[in-house]
């Protein structure tokens, strides 16, 4: 179809999943794997870093992983290398040593301070991708076009054979195959936020849904007064940062040890931020390490094998009975071998870790204890041979504050200020800080669940009522929180009187042409502001998206999204769509699978787990560059 005699493909979503595919095609046309191929890629942002990535946001939004991290392109295909560019920090070396004239002046004065366990800003990662994008076009195979289309795809409809790609243009690309790289999509609120916001339209007040930061003009929120911020995610921290530094304000070095590191000297343009969260306290900080995964923490219950053990049961492990007591294993061998190597003081026996071993081994013996003998026996243990005050308490990590009451506003912000204060001295301890490890040690876990999941080795209940309903939260707060050196900011802003907080399980409401926040753990006056921000992204749902392609899909019966039987029997759509085992082919109304029509990235959230992330470059673990392989697994089907 298309270009006569050649092989057409449209890639919807020129981002890094849509890039993506374009190197893996480009890589296996390269190696004579297809005949004429001809590429079109439709975003109406910059191809390469798309949406999210874009150059031109402020630099104070920063990624979320350190330099060493994230690629683009495959460090290791074979089948197939790679004809362009390399990982993200194999870019930053060579940018230093030989700069490019694509980059700006901020990419170079970011890149003079930057080294590979830095965090880069999201404009320079945008710069890399761009790079990357400029060199994958320098070195296009014979054969090959590729053509960029600045706009928007607004429809897809099947044809015969192939597809048809409607344009905002006007224009339609015929297409033998579709790439679905859609990326973050605009989202309609839930129903208790379009109450908010109704609410607050009817009554003159300012409220700021769900967005991608960098789409928010955050200059019309006004200084001095009071604005609410709900949500203490990582979207928080772009939020305060837009709130202080950017309109002015900055950070001085005390000299002081980790937690009073920084203060913070006001603009007087900052507004009184009253930030609030289900757990009355932000994401709790990354370790300083040296690596993404700690060195000291060597998965040895929820290893690769022992998942390789649970997909050969089938789609049958429960997450709560089969996997989560190994990776509790885990966390609690992490936290108490640190304490023992750090803090030997600590620890009231010269045997603990060798009975803690057989513990969690489950070779101690239990007289007759039913279900989880281990953790009553490691409870007994503790009791024994830990000192009061470093008994590790894993749940309770994720909720600082449960089962606590304050008198006053100020004994709360006095509380939160010394959790701010502790976490960032326990990232400034690294690989000595028994917490953080505890935490490494979930992180390295959650990379092991990722593959577990995308393999199908997961029941449907228990990925809607155990994964999703509990586990993800607890795991996000824990090891999925911003640099260390945001933490310090934080406590510097609460010390400067710009940030205090609500409480736990704050409750918000619409009163007196006000908005009203509160929480029940808190005595004293509830907090009043005209403005609220949801510091949140849009949700990542495909029913309820607000993208007239997707929509489209949905209604033309082309797509449909994934329905999970839940524990109780109820039919529950899920947040992803229906699709085919990888490549991943969406499925229809009728349960046929749509050929030549691809999906890759946040809409499979129904069959992968954590799909936001960007590849890891040599990966540790199997699920590190999932996204490359899916990325390969689609042009090999492609160019069959």
């Amino acid at each position: 179809m298309g270009d006569a005699g050649k092989r057409t493909v449209v890639i919807v979503g020129a981002g890094p999943r849509g890039t993506s595919v374009l190197e893996r095609l480009l890589a296996r046309q390269a190696r004579g794997m297809g005949g004429g191929l001809a590429i079109d890629l439709v975003d109406p942002y910059p191809a390469g870093p798309g949406h999210v990535w874009r150059t031109d946001q402020s630099r104070l939004y920063l990624m979320n992983t350190q330099a060493f991290f994230p690629t683009l392109i495959p460090g290791h295909a074979p089948e197939a290398p790679a004809l362009a560019g390399g990982s993200f920090d194999a870019w930053r070396r060579g940018q230093r040593e030989d700069p490019s004239p694509e980059l700006s002046d901020g990419d170079r004065a970011e890149l003079a301070g930057l080294e590979s366990t830095g965090f880069p800003s999201r404009a320079l990662y945008g710069r890399y991708l761009r790079w990357t994008f400029n060199r994958l076009l320098d070195n296009l195979p014979e054969g090959v076009e590729v053509r960029v289309h600045a706009t928007t795809a607004r429809h897809v409809a099947r044809r015969n054979p192939g597809f048809a790609v409607a344009l905002q243009t006007g224009e339609t690309l015929e297409a033998d195959s579709v790439v679905l790289a859609l990326g973050h999509l605009p989202a309609r609120l839930s129903d208790t936020a379009q109450r908010v916001a109704d609410k607050a339209r009817a009554t003159g007040l300012n409220y700021w849904p769900p967005a991608i930061p960098n789409d928010v003009q955050w200059d019309g929120l006004p200084h001095r007064e009071h604005v609410l911020v709900r949500g203490m995610g990582l979207n928080f921290f772009d939020v305060l940062g837009q709130l202080t530094e950017g309109r002015g304000g900055h950070f001085e070095d005390t000299g002081d040890a980790p937690g009073d590191a920084v203060r913070y000297v006001k603009s007087g343009r900052e507004p009184l931020i009253l930030a609030a969260s289900r757990r009355g306290a932000p994401y709790r900080a990354k370790a300083e390490l040296e690596r993404y995964y700690p060195a000291s923490v060597r998965l040895r219950f929820l290893s690769e094998d022992a998942v390789a053990g649970l997909r050969a049961m089938g789609a049958t492990a429960g997450f709560d009975h089969d996997v989560w007591p190994l990776l509790h294993r885990d966390a609690v061998w992490a936290y108490y071998s640190t304490l023992a190597r750090t803090l030997p003081g600590a620890i009231l026996a010269v045997d603990f870790l060798d009975r803690l071993a057989a513990v969690l081994s489950l070779e101690a013996a239990v007289d007759g204890l039913p279900g989880r003998s281990w953790e009553r026996a490691l409870a007994a243990l503790v009791a024994e041979c830990v000192a009061p005050g470093h008994r590790l308490d894993l749940l309770g990590l994720a909720r600082p504050f449960a089962g606590r009451s304050f008198a006053s506003h100020d004994e709360l912000d006095a509380a939160v200020l010394e959790y701010l204060r502790a976490d960032a001295a326990g990232s400034a301890r690294g690989e000595d800080d028994p917490v953080k490890m505890a935490i490494g040690a979930l992180n390295a876990g959650r990379a092991v669940v990722k593959s577990l999941v995308a393999d199908g080795g997961i029941t449907e209940e228990s990925w809607l009522g155990e994964l999703r309903g509990w586990f993800e939260a607890f795991v996000e707060g824990l090891a999925s929180g911003p640099p260390a050196l945001r933490m310090e900011q934080l406590a510097a802003l609460v010390r400067a009187g710009v940030v205090r907080f609500i409480g736990p399980d704050p409750v918000f409401s619409v009163e007196d042409g006000q908005f009203r926040a509160d929480s029940p753990w808190v005595h004293g006056e509830p907090w009043r502001a005209h403005h609220l921000v949801e510091a949140l992204a849009p949700a990542n749902r495909v029913l309820a998206n607000h993208s007239a392609l997707l929509e489209g899909l949905l209604d033309d019966g082309l797509v449909r999204p994934r329905v999970m039987i839940a524990a109780d029997g109820e039919a529950v759509a899920t947040t992803g769509l229906d699709v085919t085992a990888p490549p991943y082919r969406p499925r229809d109304a009728n349960g046929h699978t749509v050929e030549n029509l691809f999906v890759i990235g946040l809409q499979l959230s129904a069959v992968q787990w954590g799909t936001a992330i960007a590849a890891e470059s040599g990966p540790v673990y199997r699920s590190g560059d999932r996204t490359l392989r899916d990325a390969d697994a689609i042009a090999e089907r492609v160019l069959a």
